[in-house]
Formats: structure tokens, C-alpha cells, sequence
């Protein structure tokens, strides 16, 4: 994070008796580890808006953006830039140094770890749509794709346009400004209603129910990385069940193969995504234990020193 160039304190200083490097992000784990105690300490006792404060906090921004690099790996196979990536985890580091007590005693990264990655996953939930949709059509999208199915079960064929508006009791031009959202729609459009002949779950849910793994992957930026690896076939199968909502047996009669060859793909594909998120997860979890104990022997060489 560049610094105020208005902050007329000078790097490479002594703020009391702590020595600030000249080039905070060049300094070793362990050094930055050990600086930033210091630095929390310090923090404490300066007045906010103060040039001093000023020069402190970002020096503990730059001091720590190793750990916003390490978060960001966790999701390097995104469709976003990992600058753009970088540049919301250090809104994540920055909340995380506002709010952190140095005096609880707990490691500074364990503490801004989940900020960090939390704050990236807002940023893929805020930008999983192409374009900024109205909440109220991103609902009358999810009440169509719902009522749809519902319908289709009463009537036996697929509801008329004119049909649908009438049992969500909105006009004819509504129902059409929410098809119309509906081509904004991107990763969401896996998370709708299934439909009857399953659960009517979501694709997360039919996924399987490790909560705990899928609590680490809440977003479905996940799934991205992994449906671009599937086959062309496997990508039309989810497209329409998922996407268009299409039971088994409409996908079966489209593609010109049986209910349950549609039955035994879906599994298969589900299968292949699961293994994956939860690869992901799991490494996610490797990476932030890895950087948390990284720390923690830091400080017990201090200790023993």
C-alpha cells in the first residue's frame, strides 16, 4: 500500500524505540512478526488521524501483506485479476488491524486470516453477476424458476408466459424484464431450484452435506475453475439443469438418451465437483494452518532466545 505522501513523518525512522525499515514489505516473516507486536503496542498509544498513526498503520500494512498474498492463492484460479484479488484482501488486512487488541494475546495472523478471506469472498458474491441486477428481479427470477417447475408438474407441459404472471401475480412486462435479468445471470444460476424430480435443493446442497468443507467454499466462484475443466457434454447436462431447469427426463429427451443415463451423468459430474471443492478446501485450510504455525514457532525461537 503506497503511503500518504503527505505524512510528513520520514521511513526508516525510530517511532520511540522501534526502528521502522526503510522498505517494510522487503523484511522477513519473522522480523514482520515481531515488528508488528511492537508496532500493535505502539498503535495503542497514538491518537487516530495523527500523522504518527498514520505512518504506523500502514507500516503494519505493508509489514503483514504477506498475508493477503498467501489468502489470495487460495483463490488463483478465479476468473478475477489476483491484483484485483490482492487489492480486496488488504481492505480485509486493514479492518482486521483496526479491530485487533494486541493485548488478547492472540497471533496477529490468526486473527486477520479469516478478515482477509472474508472480505474476498464478499468481492466474488458482489461480482457473480455480469451486470448489476436489481435485487427485486434477482427474486422474481429465483419465484419464476421455482413456480415454473411447480406448474409444469399440475399442467403436464410447461407453464405460457402469460400463465406464469398470473400465478406470481405480476404483469406481463415484469415476467419479461425477469427473463431479461435472467441473461445477466452467471455462477447464481447453480444455485436456483432443481426442480421435482430431485431434492429441490441447490447444486451446493446435491454436492453432498459435509457442511463443515462447504463453509470454507460458501461462494460459488469455486465451482468456476472446476466447470471450465469439464467436458463440453458435462457442461450442457448442468447448463440444462441447473440453467434452464430442465427435468431428467427433458434433458434425456433433448439430448436423445434415457432418464437414467441423465440420472447416472448427473451423479458422475457431481462426483468430479465435490472431489474438487473439496480439494480446494482443504487446501485453503493447509495454507492458512501452514501460515498460523509458521508464526507460532516464530514466537516460540523468541521465547527461547
Amino acid at each position: 500500500m503506497p503511503r500518504d505522501t503527505a505524512d510528513p513523518v520520514p521511513t526508516g525512522l525510530r517511532v520511540d524505540s522501534i526502528e521502522i525499515p526503510e522498505n517494510p514489505l522487503a523484511v522477513s516473516t519473522d522480523d514482520a512478526r515481531s515488528l508488528s507486536v511492537a508496532l500493535f503496542h505502539r498503535l495503542r498509544s497514538l491518537a487516530e488521524g495523527t500523522p504518527e498513526y498514520s505512518y504506523v498503520r500502514n507500516t503494519l500494512v505493508e509489514l503483514n501483506l504477506s498475508l493477503v498474498k498467501y489468502a489470495a492463492r487460495r483463490f488463483r484460479n478465479r476468473s478475477e485479476p489476483f491484483e484485483d484479488i490482492v487489492q480486496v484482501g488488504t481492505i480485509g488486512l486493514i479492518k482486521a488491524i483496526n479491530r485487533y487488541d494486541v493485548q488478547r494475546g492472540v497471533e496477529f495472523a490468526t486473527f486477520a486470516v479469516p478478515t482477509i478471506t472474508g472480505e474476498m469472498k464478499r468481492f466474488f458474491r458482489d461480482t457473480s453477476w455480469s451486470v448489476k441486477v436489481p435485487r427485486r428481479l434477482q427474486e422474481l427470477r429465483l419465484d419464476m424458476a421455482k413456480s415454473c417447475d411447480a406448474m409444469e408438474q399440475d399442467l403436464g407441459r410447461r407453464p405460457t408466459d402469460h400463465e406464469l404472471a398470473e400465478h406470481l401475480g405480476v404483469s406481463d412486462d415484469a415476467l419479461a424484464e425477469g427473463r431479461q435479468a435472467a441473461n445477466c445471470y452467471v455462477a447464481e444460476s447453480l444455485s436456483t431450484s432443481v426442480g421435482q424430480d430431485s431434492d429441490g435443493g441447490s447444486l451446493p446442497r446435491s454436492l453432498g452435506t459435509e457442511e463443515e468443507a462447504y463453509q470454507r467454499i460458501e461462494d460459488l466462484e469455486t465451482l468456476k475453475p472446476l466447470l471450465g475443466a469439464l467436458g463440453e457434454r458435462d457442461r450442457l447436462v448442468l447448463q440444462l439443469r441447473f440453467g434452464d431447469e430442465l427435468t431428467q427426463s427433458q434433458i434425456g429427451e433433448r439430448l436423445g438418451i434415457s432418464q437414467m443415463h441423465v440420472s447416472r451423468l448427473l451423479s458422475r459430474i457431481m462426483a468430479k465437483l465435490r472431489a474438487g471443492m473439496l480439494e480446494d478446501a482443504q487446501e485453503g485450510e493447509e495454507e492458512t494452518q501452514g501460515q498460523t504455525h509458521a508464526h507460532a514457532r516464530g514466537q516460540e525461537d523468541d521465547a527461547a532466545h
